[in-house]
C-alpha cells in the first residue's frame, strides 16, 4: 500500500513536471514564495507510485529533488535582486556558515529519518505557511543583527529546518532578518541569495546522504529527470509572475494561495495520520473552500472584461 495516491502513468508524468516548474515560476514572480512549498507536495503526488520511488524513501526523494531544483532557480531571483543593489552580501556571508552546516546537518538528520514523520513535519510548516500568509504576518522589527555567533547559530537553525522541508528558507530567513530591522524589501533579496546556499548545501547533503540508491538517473535522493523536467519552465515562467504582479491585486491572491497550502498540508497530515479523521478534517477543508471560493469570483470579476 502507498502513503499517498499513485502517481500519473510515464506519459502524464513529464507534462505533470512541465506544469509544476510553470506554477512554481509564476508563483515565485507574483507572489514572492519559494518554490519549494509548492513542489515538494507536488513531487510527493508524482513520486507516490511504489514503481518510482520506494515508499519509505519518499520524502527524502522529494525534499533533495526540491533543493536540487532551487539551485538553478535562485540565480535568476539573485540577478534580479542584485541588478537592483537590494541584496546585503555582508550578512549573507556571516550567515553562510551556519546556514551551510545547518542544511548539511538537517538533510543527513532527514535521511534517517522516516518518510512519515518528514511528511507530519513538512504537513504542519505547510500549513503554518498558510496561517502566516493568510495574515501576512510579519515581526515587528525589534533590535539589530547579533554578533557574529548569533548569526551563525541563526544561520543552523534555519539550514536545519530548510533541510526538513525542502526550502530555501526565504519563509524563515526574511522574518529574521525583518525583526533584526532590516527593511523588507532588503530582507527578500538577501534571502534569495542565502537561498542559493541551503539549495547547494542541500542538494550535495541529500546526494550523499542517499548515496547508493537503485533508482535510475538519480544521485542519492536527487531524482534529476525530475529536475529538468521543472527548472526550464521555472525560469521561463517567472517573469510573467514578476510582470502579473503589477496588474493582478496580489493580495487576494495570496489569500487564495493561502487556502491551498492550508488543504494541500491537511490532505498530507490526513494521508499519514488517518486516524485524524476523526477530527473531521473534511468539514475543516470544506469550510476553508468556503471562504477561498469568493476571494476566486471577486478576482475572476477584477480580472475579466465585464462582457464576459
Amino acid at each position: 500500500m502507498t502513503l499517498f495516491p499513485e502517481a500519473t502513468t510515464l506519459q502524464e508524468v513529464i507534462p505533470a513536471l512541465l506544469s509544476l516548474g510553470a506554477v512554481a515560476g509564476v508563483l515565485a514572480g507574483l507572489l514572492g514564495v519559494g518554490g519549494g512549498v509548492v513542489i515538494v507536495p507536488i513531487l510527493i503526488w508524482i513520486f507516490g507510485s511504489e514503481e518510482w520511488i520506494p515508499q519509505d524513501q519518499l520524502m527524502q526523494f522529494a525534499l533533495g529533488t526540491s533543493l536540487a531544483t532551487i539551485c538553478f532557480t535562485s540565480v535568476s531571483s539573485i540577478r534580479a535582486h542584485q541588478k537592483r543593489g537590494a541584496i546585503r552580501w555582508p550578512i549573507v556571508l556571516q550567515m553562510s556558515p551556519g546556514v551551510i552546516a545547518g542544511t548539511f546537518l538537517g538533510s543527513f538528520v532527514a535521511a534517517r529519518l522516516s518518510t512519515g514523520f518528514l511528511a507530519t513535519f513538512f504537513a504542519i510548516f505547510l500549513i503554518l505557511v498558510s496561517i502566516q500568509m493568510a495574515f501576512g504576518a510579519q515581526p515587528a522589527p525589534q533590535r539589530k543583527i547579533p554578533g557574529w555567533i548569533g548569526v551563525v547559530f541563526s544561520g543552523l537553525v534555519i539550514g536545519v529546518l530548510s533541510a526538513l522541508v525542502g526550502i530555501g528558507g526565504g519563509t524563515l530567513t526574511v522574518p529574521f532578518l525583518v525583526w533584526c530591522n532590516t527593511p523588507l524589501r532588503n530582507a527578500i533579496a538577501t534571502s534569495s541569495a542565502g537561498g542559493l546556499f541551503i539549495a547547494l548545501a542541500g542538494t550535495v547533503g541529500y546526494a550523499w546522504s542517499g548515496w547508493g540508491s537503485s533508482i535510475p538517473l538519480s544521485s542519492g535522493y536527487i531524482y534529476w529527470p525530475a529536475v529538468l523536467g521543472i527548472v526550464p519552465t521555472s525560469l521561463m515562467f517567472a517573469p510573467l509572475g514578476a510582470k502579473l504582479a503589477h496588474t493582478i491585486p496580489v493580495g487576494t491572491l495570496k489569500k487564495i494561495f493561502s487556502g491551498f497550502l492550508l488543504i494541500a498540508g491537511t490532505k498530507i497530515l490526513l494521508k499519514t495520520h488517518p486516524e485524524l479523521n476523526l477530527l473531521n478534517a473534511k468539514a475543516l477543508i470544506e469550510g476553508v473552500w468556503d471562504q477561498v471560493l469568493p476571494q476566486i469570483q471577486s478576482l475572476k470579476a477584477r480580472i475579466l472584461p465585464q462582457s464576459l
